[in-house]
């Protein structure tokens, strides 16, 4: 067990002093964001009920922390020249990184109105938790942030995505001890097992312990500290404990012992990178247990709210959960209340601070580090300022040949992991996949085989390339790949996700945050465009027919469709070379959430990659050599969006030509879900006039669809033809069967949709009421053969379209085409 911060150089009273006076400094700040209006942010005459807000929002029991641990690693960034960042878990505590940021004057470089004198010093506490204004948490508004922190889990995780691939990198990484009861926070303590030492940075935890929530007490600050070590260590850390104030202790007595904690933790750091980084230092997996290192962290206990009032009403507040949020209440309508307050922001002490203009003192402005330094100011904070798009090879070079549609078969995913390879060997600093242990399941091996998993931890005979410097990254935990992933694209690198369909619901609560954070920097003029958010989700709904029921949702969909239009990208293409040049296409977007979905199962090869590059491009388009509509309007539109539902409306087609050859039918394959949304709706969206030539005004579609059926009307619903629209789809029917028996059980099978062209097309029904019958006979015949055999009828598992397929090329030949799935 560590001692309490007890190693590392003594503090001189001047360096004690300066720390003191800025943390007073900052909080006075931070109380004066929660309480006053600004139009006497010095106090120069008794407060009156109308300086101080209507409506107090904001945290003040997490406040004092943060600020004492900002005012400790500028200490430490300007000895030791760091390149820092700064997580705040506790992401209510904003006014405390909103102080800080204002103190080392980033908020006026990026805010020029918000000046670092009186005047602005009123604007900072205005606009705080105020109308127009800014969050009360630490939001995308705040430079040097890239952690929201309103929804509280993800700290650690954003943390070591920030750091991994960056090795002159620290990131100071406050978790709260409620923040630390999560899910999310609990596994990614995990994270340091695939820390590279030589080629990563470094991420010091803080656990910061004051005790309590919102109303209730903290399970770790109520483990003694020998436990609370056990525990830790255990995760594979070595912690350094720090607690203060004692019994007759004052501030200056925690500066002491924090600044030698942080000089150990961080000498600490410096000596794994030293030993990891020495010239013929092993580069291969790690071979004995004794080699792994255990990363410094610090705890550190305080009392919740310290410096703040001792008590209200009778009642302790420092030191107890009523010190939470707004420890003084109804300041504007009771005397006695605003007096108390006054008395508080007096206590630190202001006209010590700040000049009577308002401009903080110069030994404080002399504690600030040199601006490209400063943590509020770190380049990878705006990590589209610093981001380069990837090297990325010709993915034409990895298509599969295509003779006519459906002659061969391919896994989709298994092409396109040939392509991701060569992707992550071109930028070894810039590209990673992440994955819940499904990489190697979703087909994606080769990633693995040219560059490895990322494990730094002790090796076993058994192991799978595994080593440090892996760029695959896998845990069995959801949350903490995707915060891994966000962290890492929020300083400006480039990822891709990888999951089964099913489980990625884990993260939706985390794509939430995400997505609000992305719509709110496209606000804000400074923030520059991040590289984007792409899932690429597999062994789907409809190829979950071995794992069961548990394993087939598509809901994931749904829940991003929802988000923004301009932030959100569905995509479902059918086959191999449509996944590449889809994938190609979200690697080099920006800004945006894409979603992919597409088998890792064998499926039908249709079109020839320039053909599948112009049908991405477009992102729904007629397939001539699918219809027999040609010159003529057609009476009924087979749709599909999905590889399995493309398959069954294919089939159904070929059902309807061979049987009604009177049948006009036009076939649509939909690959940009967002075509079928209006253009008023989404960037993507189709016009009303093109959706109408493609789906007609008034002839009926039948519509297969890989998710569930709502989503598709959702998206129609505005059009002129959508009471036309019959759509096909998940109906929450499943269980472990075959894979005919899957889509029958959801009634998209073809045998269903040839029936619902029959029952939608006028007249049909009637005249070919034999025919129906024999469809729906064949339906139930083939689930019969399945439950007798355990396989489907060859008739159905090698069905091939029949009725070839004729490339028409335009005059001029064939041009490239845009190796996008619908521009932006």
């Amino acid at each position: 067990m560590a001692e309490r911060g007890t190693t590392g150089r003594v503090l001189d009273d001047a360096e004690v002093e300066g720390l003191d006076r800025w943390w007073r400094a900052a909080n006075y700040l931070a109380v004066g964001q929660i309480y006053l209006m600004g139009d006497d942010p010095l106090l120069s005459r008794p407060l009156a009920a109308e300086s101080t807000k209507p409506r107090l929002l904001g945290h003040w029991g997490t406040t004092p922390g943060l600020n004492l641990l900002w005012a400790h690693a500028n200490r430490c960034i300007r000895e030791r020249d760091l390149e820092a960042l700064f997580v705040t878990g506790p992401g209510h505590g904003g006014p405390a990184v909103v102080a800080s940021t204002w103190l080392e004057g980033t908020w006026t470089d990026v805010y020029p109105d918000v000046t670092r004198d009186l005047a602005g010093m009123g604007k900072l506490f205005r606009q705080f938790s105020f109308p127009g204004g800014i969050p009360s948490h630490v939001a995308a508004d705040v430079p040097g942030s890239i952690h929201e922190g309103g929804e509280l889990g993800y700290s650690l995780s954003h943390a070591h995505g920030a750091a991994f691939d960056d090795p002159d990198l620290v990131v100071f990484c406050v978790i709260g001890d409620g923040e630390a009861e999560t899910g999310p926070l609990a596994g990614s303590w995990q994270s340091v097992a695939f820390v590279d030492a030589a080629r990563d940075g470094a991420v010091l935890p803080v656990l910061h312990l004051n005790g309590w929530k919102i109303a209730n007490p903290t399970t770790l600050a109520r483990l003694s500290d020998a436990d609370l070590v056990a525990h830790l260590g255990g995760r594979g850390y070595a912690p350094v404990v720090v607690e203060g104030p004692l019994e007759g202790e004052g501030p200056a007595d925690v500066h002491r012992r924090l600044a030698a904690a942080l000089d150990e933790c961080l000498d600490g750091i410096a000596a794994i990178q030293a030993r990891a980084r020495r010239e013929g230092a092993p580069t291969g997996e790690v071979e004995d247990a004794a080699d792994v290192p255990r990363w410094p962290l610090l705890v550190l206990r305080t009392p919740k709210g310290w410096t703040g009032p001792a008590e209200e009403g009778g009642k302790r507040v420092e030191g107890t959960w009523r010190s939470h949020q707004v420890p003084i209440s109804e300041v504007r309508g009771d005397d006695d209340a605003r007096r108390r307050l006054e008395e508080w922001m007096r206590s630190y002490r202001p006209e010590e601070l700040f000049t009577e203009d308002g401009t903080p003192q110069q030994d404080l402005l002399d504690l600030v580090p040199r601006p490209e330094r400063r943590m509020s100011a770190n380049p990878r904070t705006n990590g589209g300022s610093v981001s380069r798009p990837l090297r990325l090879t010709d993915f034409r070079d990895h298509a599969v040949e295509v003779r006519g549609p459906g002659e061969t078969m391919h896994s989709p995913t298994t092409v396109l992991g040939d392509w991701l390879a060569r992707v992550a060997l071109d930028n070894t600093t810039t590209f990673r996949l992440f994955g819940p242990d499904e990489v190697a399941s979703n087909r994606l091996q080769a990633v693995v085989e040219a560059v490895g998993r990322a494990w730094a931890e002790e090796g076993h005979p058994d192991d799978d390339r595994m080593r440090p410097s892996g760029r695959v990254m896998e845990v069995l935990s959801e949350h903490l790949v995707q915060g891994w992933l966000e962290g890492y694209l929020l300083t400006g690198r480039h990822g891709v996700l990888t999951s089964y369909e099913a489980f990625v619901h884990i993260v939706d609560s985390m794509v939430n945050q995400h997505a609000k954070w992305l719509k709110v920097t496209r606000q804000l003029p400074w923030r520059e465009p991040l590289p984007s958010l792409n899932y690429l989700l597999s062994s789907h709904v409809w190829r979950q027919d071995h794992n069961g029921f548990s394993h087939q949702d598509p809901g994931f969909l749904d829940h991003v469709a929802t988000k923004k239009a301009e932030i959100t990208r569905i995509y479902l293409p059918p086959d191999a070379n449509t996944l590449l040049s889809t994938m190609d296409h979200c690697l080099r977007s920006r800004h945006y959430i894409n979603v992919v979905v597409a088998g890792k199962q064998m499926v039908h090869d249709y079109l020839p990659v320039q053909e599948a590059v112009e049908h991405c491009a477009r992102g729904l388009g007629i397939w001539d050599w699918a219809s027999d509509d040609e010159g003529r309007e057609p009476d009924v539109v087979v749709a599909a969006a999905g590889d399995v539902p493309t398959l069954e409306a294919l089939a159904a087609v070929d059902l309807v030509r061979t049987h009604l050859p009177e049948v006009r039918v036009r076939f649509v394959n939909v690959v940009d879900l967002m075509r079928l949304q209006s253009d008023r709706e989404h960037p993507h969206g189709l016009s009303d006039t093109e959706f109408e030539t493609v789906f007609t005004k008034d002839k009926p579609v039948v519509f297969a669809f890989h998710g569930y059926p709502a989503l598709v009307h959702r998206l129609t619903y505005e059009r002129a033809n959508h009471a036309s629209f019959h759509v096909r789809g998940f109906i929450e029917e499943g269980t472990t069967t075959t894979p005919f028996d899957m889509v029958s059980a959801n009634r998209m099978d073809r045998f269903q949709l040839a029936v619902d062209v029959l029952d939608h097309v006028p007249g049909m029904a009637p005249r070919y009421a034999a025919l129906r019958q024999r469809l729906l006979d064949a339906r139930r015949r083939a689930r019969e053969f399945a439950y007798l055999h355990g396989e489907d009828p060859t008739e159905i598992s090698g069905w091939r379209w029949p009725h070839g397929g004729v490339d028409h090329p335009m005059p001029g030949g064939q041009e490239e085409a845009p190796s996008a799935a619908a521009s932006s």
